[in-house]
């Protein structure tokens, strides 16, 4: 009698529909490394099961438009390494920019060391070349912190502040990014911490201490939140902070990348209203929990949700600059990065459909 062997003794099985599911905890670990939204693109997660991913766009709505203007960072520019500011200003303007938002250093083409007359050519050189400057930001309020323990780094952060000040006068910008102080500046080594209180002290007589100059000059000290320094960390302590100065002089440069690992602009935009007088769009992806220089994205890339930071912009009645600051400019093809940067920037103000 014919035995069956063992494999033919199995009841036959139909073949599937497809491959096995994958397992919720290997789900779970793409989902972290990748995103829902590049999996649901891959057929791996549903779409219905993406309640976390990003808002989908309704493709059938025409593009608001919004009348603010466009503005760059040297920052994003191999400057003066590869470039020139007299390139850097002919780049960002054939790439579509209105403006450029310049950087002033303690030495070198604009700087501490430049005399008057070099600083009017900077703005004679923007003239000719047609494009404007947004305003004045610069790196020195970190080695040289408004409110240092070492009296001397204070000194001389109220010098170069000061210096700061006329320079944005002769360009004819009034617009000066001031960073009020620091509890603690993460990217400097050894710099020794402030005192909650005393830093707030400080902060406040120093911005006294410059008010008048600003006034004097028509230049408004635009105090940037940080977030990274340990002060100001709300909207409700900015507005306190540059309320209490009763002056129009005394406004609000606002950065949407620096909140963005723990806070969302949107929400920031709406209770600081009419103080702002200067943006910056940073962008940020919340996927990043690290908060360095290296962490920000080029625009877009990011979990920034631009169509409400739009919003809350006009809805304050803002219709100043928009000034994208990167901090590390393209190794390879530096140029790509300032036209990748105008052409985002042309989408969400409306400008391309």
């Amino acid at each position: 009698m014919h035995r069956p062997t063992r494999s033919s003794s199995r009841p036959n099985r139909e073949p599937t529909s497809g491959p096995a599911p994958l397992g919720r905890r290997e789900l779970l670990a793409y989902t972290a490394a990748f995103g829902p939204a590049f999996l649901a693109a891959q057929g791996l997660l549903r779409g219905d099961d993406d309640n976390d991913g990003p808002a989908k766009a309704d493709s059938s709505k025409a593009a608001k438009r919004y009348d603010m203007k466009k503005s760059i960072n040297l920052w994003a520019f191999p400057y003066p390494q590869q470039m020139s500011l007299a390139d850097c200003l002919h780049l960002a303007k054939d790439a579509g920019f209105d403006a450029v938002e310049i950087n002033f250093a303690l030495e070198g083409e604009f700087s501490a060391e430049s005399t008057p007359e070099q600083i009017e050519a900077v703005g004679a050189l923007a003239r000719k070349v047609d494009i404007a400057i947004s305003g004045i930001c610069s790196f020195l309020y970190w080695p040289y912190s408004l409110t240092a323990n070492d009296p001397e780094r204070r000194k001389k952060g109220l010098a170069l502040a000061r210096q700061m000040i006329a320079a944005a006068e002769q360009l004819g910008t009034d617009n000066l990014l001031v960073v009020p102080g620091a509890v603690y500046i993460p990217w400097i080594e050894g710099i020794e911490p402030v005192a909650n209180d005393v830093c707030d002290r400080r902060a406040r007589e120093a911005i006294g201490q410059l008010l008048p100059d600003a006034e004097k000059a028509g230049v408004t000290l635009n105090i940037e939140n940080i977030f990274a320094n340990g002060y100001l960390y709300s909207p409700q302590e900015m507005i306190e902070f540059v309320d209490s100065f009763q002056s129009p002089h005394v406004r609000v440069h606002f950065d949407t990348g620096n909140i963005m690992q723990y806070q969302f602009p949107e929400h920031w935009i709406a209770m600081l209203g009419e103080r702002i007088k200067n943006v910056h769009f940073k962008e940020w992806d919340k996927r990043t929990h690290e908060f360095n220089l290296n962490t920000f994205r080029t625009l877009l890339d990011g979990t920034t949700n631009w169509p409400a930071v739009m919003e809350a912009l006009e809805q304050t009645g803002y219709d100043g600059y928009l000034t994208f600051e990167y901090f590390h400019p393209f190794q390879h093809y530096p140029q790509a990065l300032v036209y990748q940067a105008s052409d985002a920037l042309d989408w969400m103000l409306g400008r391309k459909a």
